[in-house]
């Protein structure tokens, strides 16, 4: 068959690849002069079954009204965004208890696990180079209180088949000595060995590369408009350098895939939620670390990517407003050095904002869509790239009129769940 995929960020790149391995013939279409140019660019740079829980849980909805207008909290919500997402805030509010969120939770862990196991094996078998780092994450805490409520988490995750282990401050200082000149702000941690980390900009230019080779043609620089339709079928894609056909379509487009559906008729619960990032280079830095950290304090990242630390994370709800928030991106510098106190910062940080596809269960919406030959795989929200290859496994193999070849309740991820 010849497919269409639309949109080249890690999600559509990855679908990309494992349709042109099953012998189709691919077409990928984006507006971008590039792969991977959008929230893919410079994200946190985790593979992370550990981060399954989705942000709809217990106690959420609180924490977003005490934040209200701080323009630093972890998760802001700016008023002028909520008339145009009362509808999903509503499904979102529906999700926060704690049987909705340890389901959602569940579902999730199972497609990431069988993730980032598709991503070694990737890996593997073709030699792809990312600055992939397999140590694991460490997520470190600064209250007892917020200590013990991750205990809680991680026996939910070892009961689901995702060990973890325990640590102490000095624990935590053993996993990653770089910790030590702040080893007093720490009262424990969980460190999550079962993680993976790498740069998924990088990841994904090399995956359109391997792509190329197995003849998957790229239309970058290339807008989709709309689509063409002839009753229950896609007959074409609009675009403005012309037209494009196919015998069947893939959309991935992640926070603009719902302005694309409701022109043909039907609604995606995806939200866009902007999330910040900055890297610094290590260069001169001989006590780096190389163990992504998760700080819950700040709910932000700290990723070693090669030559370079990359700090991400917060959530703003601003609709697609993607511009950068300066008190937001001091704010990413700040957990730096309080983590890092001997960082020696001899270089401007490169900043970032991107927007991450959330749905209101934190699940992505992958398969059928109300058009026969329209398939679904967008709504990954800040796990893109931790469920990118089991995601596109899945839809390639529901695309072929099959399904995958692994337990996946596919039910639970599509358009039509309640």
């Amino acid at each position: 068959m010849h497919i269409s995929v639309l949109g080249a960020g890690v999600v559509g790149v990855t679908t990309a690849y494992y349709l042109a391995r099953r012998g189709h013939k691919v077409t990928v279409v984006d507006r971008q002069a590039g792969a991977g140019l959008e929230t893919s660019f410079a994200n946190g740079g985790l593979v992370t079954p550990s981060l399954s829980d989705p942000w709809a849980a217990p106690g959420a909805p609180l924490k977003m009204i005490q934040w209200l207008g701080k323009e630093d909290a972890p998760l802001l919500l700016r008023l002028r965004a909520v008339p145009g997402m009362a509808g999903w805030g509503l499904r979102f509010l529906r999700n926060c208890g704690r049987r909705r969120w340890r389901r959602n939770t569940e579902v999730v862990l199972r497609l990431a696990v069988h993730s980032r196991d598709a991503l070694d094996r990737l890996t593997a078998e073709t030699g792809i180079r990312y600055d992939r780092c397999d140590k694991g994450t460490l997520r470190v805490y600064r209250d007892t209180r917020a200590l013990d409520d991750a205990y809680v988490d991680a026996d939910m995750y070892a009961e689901f088949g995702l060990p973890y282990r325990i640590l102490d401050r000095r624990g935590c200082v053993e996993v990653e000595p770089a910790l030590r000149p702040a080893a007093e702000r720490i009262v424990g941690g969980v460190h999550y060995a079962g993680d993976r980390s790498g740069d998924a900009f990088q990841f994904t230019q090399e995956l359109a590369r391997l792509c190329a080779g197995l003849g998957v043609t790229f239309r970058y620089g290339t807008t989709v408009t709309g689509f063409e339709t002839e009753g229950d079928r896609i007959a074409g894609v609009a675009t403005d350098a012309g037209r494009i056909a196919a015998d069947r379509y893939v959309l991935t487009l992640g926070s603009y895939s719902p302005l694309l559906a409701r022109r043909i008729g039907f609604g995606l619960p995806v939200y866009p939620v902007k999330g910040y990032s900055a890297t610094v280079s290590t260069a001169g830095w001989n006590d780096a670390p190389t163990i992504p950290i998760l700080d819950e304090h700040r709910k932000l990242a700290l990723t070693r990517l090669g030559d370079r630390l990359r700090i991400a994370g917060t959530a703003e709800f601003a609709g697609y407003d993607t511009r950068d928030n300066p008190r937001r991106s001091a704010a990413l510098l700040a957990a730096l050095a309080e983590l890092f106190p001997d960082y020696p910062g001899r270089q401007p940080a490169q900043h970032w904002s991107g927007l991450r596809p959330m749905t209101p269960d934190g699940r992505p919406i992958l398969g059928a869509s109300p058009y026969r030959n329209l398939f679904l795989n967008t709504g990954h929200g800040s796990l893109g790239w931790t469920l990118a290859c089991g995601s596109a496994l899945a839809v390639a193999a529901l695309v072929e009129g099959g399904r995958p070849d692994f337990d996946l309740d596919l039910d639970g991820f599509a358009l039509t769940r309640q």
